[in-house]
């Protein structure tokens, strides 16, 4: 499994998280993710290496904007 930790910005509560968690969800070879409000961050756990900007793709569908990345 690949691990990789995105900074979004512009999420305030939990429905900002269940919204960025379905879009990303959504990404092919996406197994997991979990979204931490309040250090405006999303952890994603994948089964193959992620296109970025499909991620990010995903994050703006949902409303908000991926500002980096830290593949693990």
């Amino acid at each position: 499994m690949i691990t990789g930790t995105y900074t979004v910005a512009g999420m305030a509560c939990g429905h900002c998280a269940d919204a960025v968690t379905e879009e990303v969800e959504r990404v092919a070879g996406v197994t997991a993710v979990a979204v931490d409000v309040e250090h405006d961050t999303m952890t994603v756990t994948s089964n193959r290496p992620l296109n970025v900007e499909e991620v990010r793709a995903a994050v703006e569908e949902a409303g908000y904007e991926l500002l980096n990345t830290e593949a693990q």
